[in-house]
C-alpha cells in the first residue's frame, strides 16, 4: 500500500518540483505550436495563464483553440505533479476579473505515483503530432472504449465517424475550409508568421522538421495545412507506403461552449494523446473546418447531435519507416514569472 505524504514540503523542493512540472507542461500540443501559455509560481501554487499575444487573431479570434492548448498544458502539469508525489488541487478560472488566469493549481502532498502515472508522464516529451496516413489495421474496439472513457473523465466526449459517408463529409469539409483559408491573405500571413524559414533559431512555430514536404495522401483525403507555402522544405516521406488509411476519425465535443469547456477539452485531448501513445497509436489533427464559423456550426448540427466540436482527430498506427517529425519548445524560464516566493 502506498503511503500518503503528510509532512510539509520544504520551500526549496517546492520550487524545484514546480519548475520540473512546468518543464513537462510546455510539451503540450498547441495550434501552430504557438505555445500560448504562461505560468506563475507562488509557494505551493502554480498559476496557468493564457498568453493572448500568441493567440491566432485570424484563425482563432475568440481564443477557443488558445484555451484548448492551455488546457492540454494544464493536464501535463497535473500529471507531472502526480508523478512527483503531489495531489494537485485545481481551480479553473478562479478570478472572473482576470479572464486570462485559467487555473490555480495547489501542490498538495500526496501518495507516491503508481506505474501507470509514471508511464504516462514519461510519454509527455516523446509524443509527436502525426501529419500523415495510417496503416490498414483497425484500432481494436477495446482500445477505442478505453480512450472514450479516458476522455470523458476530463469533461469532454468523443464521437466516432460511424460510416464512410460521415468520414467523407468531414474530409470534404476540411478540404473546403483549407481552400477558404488559403485564399484569405490575412490567414496566409498568419501561417507565415508561425512557419518560420529554414535554420531559424526560434523555439516556437511549426519548423521545417515538423511537417512533410509533400502533402500526405489519405483515403478519404483530409487536407493538410500548407506550412511549406511553395518553399522546397519539409520532411521527405517514403516514396511509396501502405500508410494511406485515414484511420479512426473522431470528433472531440463538449456539451456547452464557454472558456471552461475549452480548457476541459484541452485536458481531455492531452489525456487521449498520451493514452493513445501508450497503445502504440498516433493522432493527427484537422481543425480547419472548426475555424470557419459556418462550417463549425454545420459540423455541430449534422454530426455532433448539437454538441460543440472542439477538435477533429484521426487515430491509427504508423509503420516503422514513417518520418519522425520534430518539434521545439521554449525554455521554462521564458514562460514562467520570476515570482517564486
Amino acid at each position: 500500500m502506498r503511503t500518503r505524504i503528510t509532512t510539509p514540503v520544504p520551500r526549496e523542493r517546492l520550487a524545484e518540483d514546480a519548475r520540473r512540472a512546468i518543464g513537462d507542461a510546455v510539451w503540450a500540443p498547441s495550434v501552430h505550436n504557438t505555445q500560448p501559455w504562461r505560468f506563475g509560481v507562488h509557494g505551493a501554487r502554480i498559476s496557468v495563464r493564457a498568453d493572448a499575444d500568441r493567440r491566432l487573431g485570424v484563425a482563432d479570434p475568440a481564443g477557443r483553440e488558445m484555451l484548448i492548448s492551455c488546457g492540454a498544458a494544464l493536464y501535463n502539469l497535473r500529471l507531472a505533479l502526480r508523478a512527483l508525489g503531489y495531489d494537485p488541487d485545481v481551480r479553473l478560472l478562479p478570478d472572473p476579473d482576470r479572464p486570462h488566469l485559467l487555473a490555480d493549481v495547489h501542490m498538495n502532498p500526496g501518495r507516491p505515483p503508481d506505474g501507470d502515472i509514471e508511464d504516462l508522464q514519461g510519454r509527455i516529451r516523446r509524443r509527436r503530432t502525426h501529419r500523415g496516413g495510417f496503416g490498414p489495421g483497425a484500432v481494436p474496439d477495446s482500445v477505442v472504449r478505453r480512450i472514450v472513457v479516458e476522455t470523458q473523465t476530463e469533461g469532454a466526449r468523443l464521437i466516432q465517424a460511424v460510416d464512410a459517408h460521415v468520414e467523407g463529409a468531414l474530409a470534404a469539409l476540411t478540404d473546403a475550409a483549407e481552400h477558404v483559408q488559403r485564399r484569405t491573405p490575412s490567414y496566409a500571413s498568419e501561417i507565415s508568421r508561425w512557419a518560420p524559414a529554414q535554420r531559424t533559431r526560434r523555439r516556437d512555430g511549426v519548423q521545417e522538421g515538423g511537417y512533410p514536404r509533400e502533402e500526405p495522401q489519405t483515403e478519404p483525403r483530409f487536407a493538410a495545412r500548407d506550412f511549406a507555402r511553395g518553399r522546397d522544405q519539409g520532411v521527405r516521406s517514403p516514396a511509396e507506403g501502405s500508410d494511406r488509411d485515414a484511420g479512426l476519425v473522431m470528433l472531440l465535443v463538449t456539451e456547452t461552449d464557454d472558456p471552461a469547456d475549452w480548457i476541459r477539452a484541452g485536458q481531455s485531448l492531452q489525456r487521449l494523446l498520451l493514452r493513445a501513445d501508450q497503445f502504440g497509436l498516433a493522432v493527427a489533427f484537422h481543425t480547419q473546418a472548426l475555424e470557419v464559423p459556418e462550417l463549425r456550426d454545420f459540423v455541430r448540427t449534422r454530426f455532433c447531435a448539437g454538441r460543440h466540436p472542439q477538435a477533429l482527430l484521426r487515430i491509427g498506427a504508423v509503420s516503422d519507416d514513417a518520418p519522425e517529425l520534430e518539434t521545439v519548445r521554449r525554455p521554462v524560464e521564458e514562460v514562467t514569472n520570476e515570482e517564486w516566493w
